[in-house]
């Protein structure tokens, strides 16, 4: 009984921290892109222009309603994160220009690879997955 006891115990504590060490640590957005105004009105052609480059560049990982459920993202050792989440809604197009810019840990840096409209065409069309 002991013996169970002290197993349970030991794969309770391993399996809490496989939880904890999975998780992303937040990714901190400077302020003065916290406050960039998105120059690309949000229209049909800014979101068609944005569809493109993110089928393109993004939903192999982040699959083609961003939902982190694209083909690469089984391999990936975090979960590249769900669009459609208030989580992510909530945040201010500076926030995601930032992260596709200059990217983190498996997320690439797109910066030198897409000119800084594409970039923010892609923000505008990743609004267009809230639920």
């Amino acid at each position: 009984m002991k013996t169970l006891k002290l197993l349970f115990v030991s794969a309770s504590v391993l399996m809490l921290s496989v939880t904890l060490v999975a998780q992303p640590k937040p990714w901190v957005v400077p302020a003065n892109f916290k406050s960039m105004k998105n120059p690309i009105a949000k229209s049909d052609a800014s979101n068609n222009a944005g569809k493109a480059i993110y089928t393109k560049n993004c939903a192999s990982c982040h699959g083609k309603a961003g939902l982190g459920d694209g083909v690469k993202a089984r391999a990936l050792k975090t979960f590249p994160g769900d669009f459609s989440k208030a989580e992510y809604q909530s945040q201010v197009d500076g926030e995601h220009f930032y992260k596709s810019k200059l990217g983190r840990g498996e997320m690439p840096k797109y910066e030198g690879k897409l000119s800084d409209d594409d970039i923010w065409n892609v923000v505008n069309y990743m609004r267009t997955f809230k639920k």
